[in-house]
């Protein structure tokens, strides 16, 4: 059981530096590149990335990556946005 713990972690750990490098270098919310972009903004609050890598800091791996998906497949051209904070 430790063991599943340590990997959930180390898990978590990765995604979150994999966003942490998609935000500096091509997101439209974080990077000096994507501010560039004539649609730059996230119409959440907090960005999906921002929420992805509060998720899994707060849940892990495991339960953190459907939340995560789930948001992201909500950010479309038809969803209203707004401040959607992860539970």
């Amino acid at each position: 059981m430790k063991i599943l713990k340590i990997l959930d972690k180390f898990l978590a750990h990765i995604i979150i530096w994999l966003i942490k490098f998609y935000q500096k270098t091509i997101s439209p919310d974080h990077s000096h590149h994507g501010k560039s972009m004539p649609f730059h903004g996230c119409k959440f609050y907090p960005s999906c990335s921002e929420y992805g890598i509060l998720t899994l800091k707060k849940r892990g791996f495991l339960l953190g990556l459907f939340p995560m998906i789930w948001r992201v497949l909500r950010c479309h051209p038809w969803s209203h946005g707004g401040i959607d904070m992860p539970k």
